[in-house]
């Protein structure tokens, strides 16, 4: 609740964007963690690299190391540190400072590198343990220089220069590794020049760079114990390859994108969902009962719009029920008001009593006022009846100010007293019932006539969407906090608009009806020009046709 009130007011209100906003947090959160990913994993790469190339060397020093006897051991690492310009030594691996995993390592036989950083710089120190013995060789170097490695290639002629046939091949399988690949031939290299191959000694070694591929080969001359020669090619010697970072930003771009725009089509999707259910709530709350939600699944959506459906379907059948009643009760009313009147009509007959008749004609004033209650209700009962059942209108094109001029010419002769006009100006037409649609200006017109002091005005106007019909009067207004509450049924006003003006409370209500059923509206305000109260009527102008209610 905290986090949403802090958002901006657009993500704050929709909950698409919410979602989608933390999702895109997500994803970039998984970006980074990708990142991070894929850089621990080069390392890991490298690592591992570097073992599987400190692999072949290590092995053969082992080897030659573990065939000297004890005594000779040092003086042969003394030799070799110098020719080959590195600190070799040999440690008890029972009293080396090592962990858990180091020791199970030199025991697999696994050659282990380890990076130092120095006051010389970075090096590294390779470990190896010797086979069959608890003693381990350590190996020091800066860097991996030429020098260095004119020197191992040379070691490994005079290691297999020692043997030859079938031990040989033996001791050149013990140092096969997946980076250094080693192979003997009796044929020489066929990319090497033949001027350079006479040129070459026993256990001579050339260095082939190969530039296409970051990579060199080694080439060593051998004596075969037939008195041939013997070739051995070592490499091509890979450089590492680290995953490329704009391939890796690019792969990881796409994948982000192409999820992104998964979970975008996802949440979009319950997005509609939701703004359907919306908006069937919506139109049920301005009186279209009629209106259901499609359901399409049987998820938790779908389980609301049908719990949804099964509301809207339970209140158009309780409203039904109770126009049906309100109907029912009207027609019952009209038996006894007809034989009251009959009764009230044979005493008149009766009787030459002025008091009396005095009294039957206030009687009969009451029954007239009775009728016209009874017609009302049962006006209100049937818009509500048909607005509850979604029964269509029968719409037609109307002209509005032929309406307004006859709704005037109607009311005129029962108020003398007050001035009725209709503003004069262009005709404005709307597709409507125009049953209906005159009887709500009718009803307006004559809430106005009983309200003013002695002028009733009628304007016609539109804006190209929607046409509007204002009725005024100079009468005392309707206060603020009234102006919703008269369009309710039986509403009346306790002070200006009192029951003294006459009317049963229903004729606003079926204003408002009448034009909730045409998909307009009605409202009230002051009259800018009159100083009384405006009721103005909004219908669509656009409008193929009538929609249900």
């Amino acid at each position: 609740m905290m986090l949403s009130r802090l958002l901006p007011r657009p993500l704050a209100d929709s909950a698409f964007l919410r979602v989608y906003v933390w999702l895109a947090l997500a994803l970039v959160l998984t970006f980074a963690l990708a990142l991070s990913t894929f850089a621990l994993v080069d390392k890991v790469r490298h690592d591992h690299y570097r073992e599987q190339l400190a692999e072949a060397p290590m092995a053969m020093l082992s080897l030659q190391l573990a065939a000297l006897p004890l005594p000779r051991r040092d003086a042969w690492l003394a030799s070799k540190s110098q020719q080959l310009s590195m600190t070799l030594s040999l440690h008890d691996t029972r009293n080396y400072p090592l962990n858990f995993f180091q020791r199970t390592s030199l025991e697999n036989g696994r050659t282990l590198v380890d990076e130092v950083s120095g006051a010389d710089g970075q090096g590294w120190k390779l470990y190896r343990q010797l086979p069959g013995e608890t003693w381990m060789l350590r190996a020091e170097l800066a860097s991996l220089s030429e020098q260095q490695l004119l020197g191992l290639a040379r070691q490994l002629g005079e290691w297999l220069g020692e043997v030859d046939g079938q031990a040989r091949l033996e001791r050149l399988e013990r140092l096969q590794s997946p980076v250094i690949k080693a192979q003997l031939t009796d044929a020489p290299p066929d990319d090497l020049p033949a001027a350079q191959i006479a040129r070459l000694r026993d256990t001579e070694v050339v260095i082939q760079l190969l530039p296409q591929r970051w990579a060199m080969t080694l080439y060593l001359r051998l004596p075969a114990a037939d008195g041939g020669i013997q070739w051995v090619e070592v490499g091509p010697l890979a450089a590492f390859e680290p995953m490329s970072l704009s391939l890796s930003l690019s792969l990881l771009v796409a994948m982000l994108g192409v999820l992104a725009g998964i979970i975008y089509m996802i949440v979009r999707g319950v997005e509609s969902r939701m703004a359907r259910l919306e908006q069937a709530a919506t139109r049920i709350a301005c009186g279209h009962l009629n209106t259901r939600v499609k359901v399409e699944s049987g998820d938790f959506l779908g389980r609301v719009g049908m719990a949804f459906n099964g509301m809207a379907s339970q209140v158009q059948a309780l409203l039904r029920a109770q126009q049906e009643m309100i109907r029912a009760v009207s027609h019952e009313l009209r038996t006894p008001v007809a034989r009251i009147r009959f009764a009230v009509q044979m005493v008149e007959d009766m009787t030459d009593s002025g008091p009396v008749r005095r009294q039957l004609s206030g009687i009969d004033g009451d029954i007239e006022e009775l009728d016209g209650l009874i017609d009302e209700i049962l006006t209100y009962a049937k818009l509500g009846n048909d607005h509850a059942q979604g029964v269509l209108q029968e719409a037609e094109l109307v002209d509005c100010r032929d309406l307004a001029d006859n709704v005037v010419e109607a009311l005129a002769p029962l108020h003398a007293k007050l001035s009725l006009q209709v503003t004069p100006g262009p005709s404005v037409e709307v597709v409507a019932d125009p049953r209906y649609l005159q009887r709500a200006l009718q009803n307006l017109v004559a809430n106005a006539c009983r309200h003013a002091a002695s002028q009733v005005r009628l304007t016609l106007s539109d804006d190209g969407q929607v046409a509007r019909l204002d009725v005024e009067d100079d009468g005392p207004g309707v206060p603020v906090g009234e102006r919703e509450e008269i369009f309710k049924p039986f509403a009346r006003l306790d002070d200006s608009r009192t029951r003294r003006s006459g009317g049963y409370g229903l004729g606003l209500s079926i204003v408002h009806k009448v034009m909730l059923w045409h998909g307009g509206s009605v409202m009230v305000d002051d009259s800018p020009s009159l100083g009384g109260a405006r009721f103005s009527l909004l219908l669509p102008l656009k409008q193929a046709g009538v929609t249900p209610a």
